[in-house]
């Protein structure tokens, strides 16, 4: 069906043109014509009924965000408390990135350092030793609260739930500790221009800039504005990085724009849908408890007075006479409960509501709706409500595409948290000692081959452990695997350590007479206790 085209409005310079040639001028008003019919994207168009009054906005990423980044924060934050599907896929999302927490697996660049494999490993597995020291207890928090797998939830949940959250890198000597190297988490609240003052363009929601975008520092406040009691409405500055160029003040938040001054929360794509959702889901609820209440009434007779059998099941006896005072005194309170029997006033009438309920057409309607939070939130509906009924294959399919987004998270994480802090705690090693790293403080590439690691964390899970270890073994014996990948891939563990204790066990059984593994060794051989009768 061909579409009527309305012909553009002529601008000043036709209507200029136009008055000197009109013939030049109907040239281009022709010109511009056939453009128009020629059209580009029809999601473009101001001329049709359902997109005429949909006219967004293009400001910078700052002008779109900042001024709903309070709201959004409070909201999700909300969602987060009271919503068990907001809540839920947070939750998800912080135990599936996180989990028991993301462990140092030192990599130094042998290259760089000109070491062999011999000298590499010891390295390794010495600052593995001594960083454990340090972040399995709450020394590395600043409130000594939490260690440094808790930090790690701490930061990633204010991520999702905030947008953003601000680790200081600092220190603070305490006694019977080691090492002063401690993290401060900052929530992304207290980072805001001082006095209130308007953005500027070196001065953006409590961060300063240089002209290429890089911070330079941070305003915070010294207690959250939110904060019960009195509110100190004072600011300190704090640098992003020090004098030698390291790390002090992180910004963690996930960048979706360019010019992004400040992180989104999680759920900000679904705060609707989530609400509208939740208050569906209650008033399902409540139409589908008014429905199962079956209710008695019982009209008193002629002379007000209930028949024996009336005031036997309504407990409501007239007590001192038969004024409606007195039948009042131990009558109904009009409160509903399962199975009531009711006594009614003279002359009244009963007009009974049928909310049939259970709706059969809620639950299709609440999974079309998760599908498409789950879309927006990048969690297959079966990983957002935990709802695995379906085959083999479409749960494991729903596992490993919650997957692929599980692991962008956790590299997110283990770049942008974890390196820095490791580097701000082996800083402080090298300079008491405790790690012999020659050259550290005086070139960047040889502390960059010392910093070398990856974050190793929890497996995705199986939804068959049969089906996927065969398939591990199959990766390894074709040579497109290695068993240090799948003991990562199966439960973050580490190869040398799996390989070192399964020697000892193969050694301690064979010792003991019996077969390196347990399944092949056959009944007749296996040892016998000469204190028990032999069996029969």
């Amino acid at each position: 069906m061909s579409r009527s085209l309305k012909a553009p409005e002529p601008t000043l310079l036709d209507r200029a043109i136009s008055w000197f040639s009109p013939e030049s001028g109907a040239k281009r008003m022709q010109a511009r014509m056939t453009m128009t019919a020629m059209g580009g994207y029809s999601g473009a168009s101001k001329r049709k009924r359902s997109l005429s009054a949909w006219n967004p906005s293009a400001g910078s990423a700052a002008a779109d965000l900042l001024p709903d980044l309070p709201t959004l924060r409070e909201r999700c934050r909300d969602l987060e408390r009271n919503n068990p599907i907001g809540g839920g896929a947070i939750n998800t999302v912080v135990t599936k990135t996180v989990g028991t927490g993301l462990a140092l697996k030192s990599v130094v660049n042998r290259q760089i350092l000109g070491w062999d494999e011999d000298t590499a490993r010891d390295w390794q597995r010495n600052t593995e030793s001594l960083f454990k020291s340090w972040a399995e207890t709450t020394a590395c928090d600043i409130t000594r609260e939490q260690n440094f797998y808790g930090l790690q939830d701490l930061a990633w949940r204010s991520v999702l739930s905030s947008g953003d959250v601000f680790p200081l890198l600092t220190h603070k000597e305490r006694p019977g500790q080691h090492y002063s190297a401690c993290i401060q988490l900052i929530e992304g609240d207290r980072v805001c221009n001082p006095d209130n003052k308007a953005d500027t363009e070196t001065l953006t929601a409590g961060i300063e800039r240089d002209a290429d975008g890089e911070p330079i520092k941070a305003h915070i406040l010294r207690s959250h504005p939110g904060a019960l009691g009195v509110r100190e409405r004072k600011w300190d500055e704090r640098p992003f990085f020090n004098e030698r160029g390291g790390r002090a003040l992180l910004h963690l938040y996930r960048r979706k724009r360019v010019g992004q001054p400040r992180g989104v929360p999680y759920l900000a794509p679904v705060i609707e849908k989530l609400k509208q959702l939740d208050r569906y889901t209650d008033a399902e609820l409540e139409a589908a408890v008014v429905s199962a209440f079956f209710a008695v009434f019982i009209k008193p007779g002629p002379g007000g007075d209930l028949s024996p059998l009336a005031s036997a099941a309504t407990g409501n006896t007239p007590v001192g006479g038969d004024r409606p005072a007195d039948r009042a005194a131990g009558g109904w309170d009009g409160t509903l409960s399962g199975g009531i029997v009711a006594e009614l006033d003279q002359g009244a009438s009963i007009d009974s509501a049928a909310p049939g309920r259970p709706n059969l057409a809620f639950d299709p309607f609440v999974l079309a709706m998760l599908r498409q939070i789950g879309m927006a939130l990048e969690l297959p509906y079966e990983v957002l409500i935990k709802h695995f009924t379906a085959s083999y294959t479409a749960a494991r399919a729903a596992v490993m595409e919650a997957w692929q987004f599980i692991r962008g998270c956790r590299d997110f994480l283990g770049n942008d948290f974890c390196q820095p802090v490791y580097e701000h705690w082996l800083e402080e090693a090298v300079a008491q000692g405790d790690i012999d790293a020659p050259g550290f403080f005086d070139h960047p590439l040889l502390r960059y081959a010392y910093c070398g690691s990856i974050w190793v964390g929890d497996g995705p899970g199986t939804v068959d452990p049969l089906k996927d270890i065969n398939a591990a073994k199959a990766r390894v014996d074709l040579g497109v695997s290695t068993l240090a990948k799948e003991s990562m891939l199966y439960d973050g563990s580490d190869w040398e350590e799996n390989h070192e204790q399964r020697a000892l066990e193969v050694k301690r059984r064979m010792e003991d007479g019996l077969s390196a593994t347990p399944a092949s060794q056959p009944e007749d051989q296996l040892p016998q206790n000469p204190d028990l009768p032999e069996r029969t």
